[in-house]
């Protein structure tokens, strides 16, 4: 892939290989058709995707307006086009609209301590985004055997595993991220699927530091250049 450069902010929430990782799990699923990125941030994951994949028509949807801002311009800088959607993704009315949603969500608990940084807390704690009103609207705006594809805590896998379940929402494929072999896993990455009647499959987990992950980078071949917004 040629070169991908993206503006991220001084003092603000920046992404890191968590997304490179979702970029590469939904890379195997061929996307295709109308893709929504929900918090799409400074665009990264929506913009590797479009470059990637010619089918794709991308739309990011965006709370904060400086990472709207970011996401328009890098989708710009990039030759990549896409329709930006702002506000509260809780509130949006989307009805059988994407055949692909994807999405590194804040995932963070909130019962931590929290960052008094208010856009670095919007990016990170799952307050701002609550696991089943999240996953209802996902359910509401994909289309009859639509995919959502995403990435999280992988502590919390139990707890996804109920509110997709209770939606009907089908996991049809699961990868672990762990940052070492001898650790236990610190991302879950989980591919959904709306009127599925698919058995799970599991992938080999990820190991940070190895040969695979270098190729990961070297296939988004991302560049990042610091500003002030």
């Amino acid at each position: 892939m040629s070169k991908t450069l993206i503006y991220q902010p001084i003092g603000g929430y920046c992404y890191n290989s968590d997304t490179l990782f979702l970029y590469d799990f939904i890379a195997k699923f061929n996307p295709r058709g109308k893709v929504l990125d929900v918090g799409s941030g400074s665009g990264v994951l929506g913009i590797l995707l479009a470059k990637k994949f010619s089918k794709v028509e991308l739309s990011s949807f965006e709370k904060q307006k400086s990472f709207q801002f970011l996401t328009e311009k890098n989708a710009e800088v990039n030759s990549v086009t896409t329709e930006l959607y702002s506000g509260d993704f809780l509130e949006s009315q989307f009805q059988n609209s994407f055949d692909f949603i994807v999405s590194n969500p804040p995932f963070y608990s909130s019962s931590v301590i929290q960052s008094e940084n208010e856009s670095l807390n919007i990016a990170r704690y799952n307050n701002h985004l609550p696991i089943d009103e999240f996953f209802r609207v996902v359910n509401r705006a994909l289309k009859p055997r639509g995919h959502f594809i995403f990435c999280y805590d992988a502590k919390q896998f139990q707890q996804l595993s109920k509110a997709l379940s209770d939606i009907k929402l089908t996991i049809e494929t699961v990868r672990f991220v762990h940052p070492k072999e001898n650790k236990d896993a610190s991302l879950v990455m989980i591919q959904a699927r709306k009127n599925s009647k698919s058995l799970a499959k599991f992938l080999p987990p990820l190991y940070n530091f190895t040969d695979e992950v270098q190729e990961i980078y070297k296939d988004v071949n991302t560049h990042t250049l610091k500003c002030y917004i």
